[in-house]
């Protein structure tokens, strides 16, 4: 599922999400549930 869905499913209030972009680049995003 997605890390929405999960968050959800867990009663989770924090949730963090990687990607990689390439050539040694990357991105995170960290989300929150209000």
């Amino acid at each position: 599922g997605s890390l929405l869905t999960v968050m959800q499913d867990r009663d989770l209030t924090l949730g963090v999400s990687t990607m990689c972009i390439g050539l040694g680049q990357g991105i995170t995003t960290v989300v929150e549930r209000i």
